[in-house]
């Protein structure tokens, strides 16, 4: 087994949540000072009591009128971009009385910030999310980190006002998102529970792949489908055609997460669909399958098919792609030993992450 290679260091970038935070916090200076800050320092979650750390966010614009202002933050993926990447964050805050923040406690601002979610921001409509069915798709950490900036910019103080996120295009963004999925129509999610997109950490898919998991418990199913992309899915649906739709959940590399969090959650038990390659590094110890994280021991896989009788397994060795390994196996006669033993020790670690049974089957390349 080869020794994790660490990636290069990569250039963070920001949540969804972050975005939105900093756009409230330049609405909020704007509408208290008449300026129009070029950048604002953004408080990062958790905030127990203190923010864990602050960055410092760019302003693409922000004005004011009366009683109302409005920001707009271009949000950041860093080198990690997702398909929110350049999506424009925008924000309006609008006072419900007098701009005279009032001293209080954090609890009190949060009742006094009222978060609405305006075009391009999904709704929740289907239960088992962390936001109530008919609210707004802004998860409970960026409300907390919005909420904790404006009571900690005006000075532990607040006043009643609605703040409204809008993000421009959200509604076709979020096409390329997994919210239809999850049954948030109109819009992306805001998101983020560290307030940093860490480069291939993909912390926005693995808050969807645990929201869907919650989501399937809530709604009442014992067992998931778990697959690693769009055709692994089809073909376990197809496998399963009762199964609820709701039970087939993509996870893409994380498949230890999943596992883990699938334990957390309490499934008694899980199916999980991997093609060849990712067959072979689960069953070689990697719970996280990213090419840029792990590779496939070829030489390892040599020996395997050698000490089941493979007559072939020196090519293994030196083979481009796991495709190509399959079809070395596929055309030798103990070929199956293999396939057999891989799932075997595919099937021992994902049940140790997951401590449930778990069958893994190995899928054919469509």
């Amino acid at each position: 087994m080869r020794a994790h290679v660490s990636p290069p260091l990569l250039r963070e970038g920001f949540t969804t949540g972050t975005a939105a935070t900093a756009a409230s916090l330049a609405a909020i200076t704007c509408l208290i000072t008449k300026t129009q800050p070029k950048t604002v320092t953004t408080p990062l979650p958790p905030f127990d009591p203190n923010p864990r750390a602050w960055l410092t966010v760019p302003i693409e614009a922000c004005g004011s009128q009366g009683k109302s202002a409005w920001a707009c933050v271009i949000k950041d993926g860093g080198d990690d971009p997702d398909c929110t990447h350049g999506a424009v964050i925008r924000v309006e805050i609008r006072s419900k009385g007098a701009c005279a923040p009032i001293p209080c406690s954090f609890a009190k601002a949060c009742e006094a910030i009222v978060l609405q979610g305006g075009a391009g921001v999904g709704v929740v409509t289907l239960p088992g999310l962390p936001v109530p069915v008919g609210e707004p798709a802004i998860n409970p950490v960026p409300r907390q980190q919005i909420r904790y900036a404006i009571w900690h910019a005006l000075g532990n103080a607040v006043f009643p006002m609605a703040l409204t996120i809008q993000v421009p295009h959200g509604e076709e963004l979020a096409k390329h998102t997994l919210n239809p999925r999850l049954g948030i129509v109109g819009g992306i999610s805001i998101l983020g529970t560290q307030g940093i997109v860490k480069a291939f950490s993909h912390e926005a898919f693995q808050t969807t792949i645990a929201e869907q998991m919650q989501q399937a418990k809530a709604l009442g199913i014992n067992q998931l489908l778990l697959s690693t992309g769009r055709r692994s899915e089809r073909i376990l649906q197809g496998l399963f055609p009762d199964a609820h739709p709701l039970s087939s959940i993509q996870v893409a590399d994380w498949i230890g997460f999943a596992l883990q969090t699938a334990k957390s959650l309490g499934f008694p038990c899980l199916v999980l669909g991997l093609f060849f390659g990712k067959l072979v590094k689960l069953a070689q110890g990697h719970a996280y399958t990213h090419a840029k994280a792990c590779a496939i021991d070829f030489q390892s896989l040599a020996h395997e098919a050698k000490a089941c009788g493979v007559t072939t397994w020196s090519s293994i060795a030196c083979a481009p792609t796991a495709r190509a390994v399959s079809a070395i196996l596929t055309h030798d006669p103990k070929g199956q030993r293999v396939f057999d033993r891989l799932l075997c020790a595919a099937t021992k670690y994902a049940q140790a992450l997951a401590q449930c049974p778990v069958s893994v089957l190995l899928l054919k390349e469509p």
